[in-house]
């Protein structure tokens, strides 16, 4: 039998989806599963996307550009613009999703056997992405006990080899919704301009910051033009997951041009996604501001209500829509499995993400799961509920 390739043994599964199978187990024996395993928010999509799509009067869908549609690269530079983060419309290239975004990312700044930093836990598919290029994580772990923060400049020193070349954020993070200050970023620009390494910084969730703080982007740092690479998608920003729409944001010319290539290779990304993006664009404000608010009473209720189960620890979300929460078990995995396998509360169950699979360091976020609060308040106090029951009687197999 012809054998599969070594690459593709190692590509890791996806610790939101692996879980799929027992949950639809369960749902096909009529109980009802509580999803709290993966980030795809029920906020509606603004309608002046839906519409722009619904009311397009194309005759032939063609190929786009492959760099993305100039109308919608030029508004995404007006977008940026209103952020503070000032750029043109030929640093942008439109990708499918904010994963090719990082793919095309890592293809051209790292070869075969190259490193890349990673602060961990972080968004399980860059293992994914960084193995299908043969690319290395080195991972620099940030404490639960420290909320996620930045570890210490120091701690990335000692990663650093001939190998390295760039370190990786996410900002706000995915798992964690860890923000990074400013001066968190401006330590970070600091090692990577002292280093010659690439940053590059994940912010498809910069719309949702809570608590009065305000998302500093590493392209609002000066001098850092060069060795600055975003990595956006309109995903979450507009509850927009299957428009797969995402981008590349760099003023470095090299990592354009080489990035261009790439895309070339994929012809060009989807034509009515872009005009769903491109109209997603003007939506007002007060979308935006609503859609905070709704996020901060979830994470509110849903850290109240973590917080009064015996043994849980939680590190408190300051962006995105995720937590991570350390529980008094010793493997998730297994824990995670159990409730679809074997609990029920008044016929429903939970579906939470482990998060051992966010982390690259072996043995490290065994104990905890990633929740992704994107769910209504009364289904969030109900999901907790079952999971306080749940620990109350479960046993470490």
């Amino acid at each position: 039998m012809p054998s599969i390739s070594n690459k593709g043994h190692l590509m890791p599964e996806s610790p939101i989806r692996k879980l799929v199978p027992y949950a639809e187990k369960a749902k096909k024996e009529g109980t009802k599963v509580i999803h709290l395993n993966i980030g795809q928010p029920d906020i509606k999509t603004p309608q002046i996307a839906l519409d722009a799509v619904k009311n397009n009067n194309l005759s032939v869908l063609e190929y786009s550009r492959t760099e993305g549609s100039e109308t919608y690269r030029e508004k995404l530079a007006d977008y940026y613009a209103k952020n503070d983060i000032h750029v043109l419309a030929q640093d942008i290239i439109v990708t499918t999703g904010g994963s090719e975004a990082l793919s095309f990312t890592m293809g051209s700044i790292a070869d075969a056997n190259d490193e890349i930093i990673i602060p961990e836990p972080f968004y399980a598919n860059y293992n994914g992405f960084a193995t299908a290029m043969g690319i290395k994580v080195v991972p620099v772990v940030s404490q639960i006990d420290n909320n996620f923060a930045l570890p210490p400049i120091e701690e990335f020193e000692k990663l650093i080899t001939e190998k390295t070349k760039a370190i990786l954020i996410c900002n706000p993070g995915n798992p964690t919704g860890y923000l990074y200050s400013k001066e968190e970023i401006q330590k970070l620009a600091s090692i990577v301009k002292e280093h010659n390494l690439f940053l590059v910084s994940d912010e498809v969730y910069r719309e949702f910051i809570y608590d009065g703080k305000e998302h500093y982007s590493i392209l609002q740092e000066p001098g850092l033009s060069e060795n600055a690479v975003i990595v956006d998608s309109v995903s979450k920003r507009y509850s927009m997951c299957g428009a797969r729409i995402g981008c590349l944001v760099s003023k470095n010319k090299e990592i354009i041009k080489t990035a261009l290539k790439f895309a070339q290779a994929r012809l060009s990304p989807p034509t009515y996604a872009q005009i769903a993006s491109e109209a997603a664009l003007d939506t007002p404000q007060s979308y935006f501001d609503d859609v905070k608010e709704e996020y901060v009473e979830r994470r509110n209720i849903l850290i109240q209500e973590l917080e009064k189960i015996n043994g849980v620890k939680i590190g408190r979300p300051q962006g995105a829509f995720y937590c991570i929460a350390e529980l008094p078990v010793k493997n998730s995995d297994d824990f995670a499995q159990w409730l679809l396998e074997e609990f029920r509360v008044n016929g429903e169950t939970v579906m939470v993400a482990p998060a051992a699979g966010f982390y690259a360091s072996a043995g490290l976020g065994e104990n905890q799961i990633r929740i992704a609060y994107v769910l209504d308040k009364d289904s969030l106090k109900r999901a907790v509920n079952i999971l306080n029951e749940a620990l109350k009687i479960y046993k470490d197999q």
